[in-house]
């Protein structure tokens, strides 16, 4: 019915959810808590070559990247607001592009063509320009995005639909600001305390 609450699912699932999955490092946990039988069944997958290619920067980086472009600025968006199982569709694959790609910023699991920190920037910053795109563009566009469903909506309350597209809009650029700040920050977190545990283990081994 409003499309900044649908900004809203987007950055949670988009975002924060695979933020705190990844950071949960569920495929070490998976290794670690498996038996046996599972564990070659997740390295099994995690070696196909359909994971190979799903988990590639590039891959991960394209399919989170264009995502919010390609379905706000396509049909794709108003088909998911008509369609349940598109719907439901489209937010597993915010999911699943979400934690693909923060598996290559953030991520503690080990994953093929894992990055170093210096590129886990650089990967991070060049997706930064996509949401200010895509929110600047929302914001300044005087034409309804999906509106052949939003004319069909009948609401007497909340904004009109420009306005709440103009509020989504703010909420979507905003989010995405905070949440590539967010994730230079874990990162050169991560960075600095890898160099502290590098520099603590030549320590150890210069006294030895």
């Amino acid at each position: 019915v409003l499309y900044s609450l649908h900004v809203v699912q987007h950055v949670l699932l988009g975002m924060v959810a695979p933020l705190l999955l990844v950071l949960g490092a569920p495929i070490t946990l998976a290794l670690q808590a498996g038996s046996r039988t599972s564990q070659r069944r997740i390295l099994r997958v995690l070696r196909s070559t359909p994971a190979q290619v799903l988990t590639h920067p590039l891959t991960a980086w394209l399919l989170f990247g264009t995502s919010i472009v390609t379905l706000y600025f396509t049909p794709l968006y108003e088909l998911s607001l008509r369609n349940g199982w598109f719907h439901v569709a489209t937010h597993a694959y915010f999911l699943l592009a979400g934690c693909l790609f923060l598996a290559h910023v953030v991520g503690l699991d080990p994953i093929p063509h894992a990055l170093g920190y210096g590129a886990r920037l650089l990967y991070v910053l060049v997706l930064l320009p996509f949401h200010t795109f895509v929110g600047v563009s929302l914001l300044t566009m005087n034409t309804v995005v999906a509106a052949g469903w939003y004319d069909q909506v009948e609401r007497p309350w909340g904004p009109r639909p420009l306005t709440d597209q103009r509020t989504g809009a703010g909420i979507l650029w905003v989010a995405g600001e905070l949440f590539g700040l967010l994730c230079i920050g874990i990162v050169v977190y991560q960075w600095m305390s890898a160099e502290e545990r590098a520099a603590a283990r030549h320590d150890s081994d210069q006294r030895t």
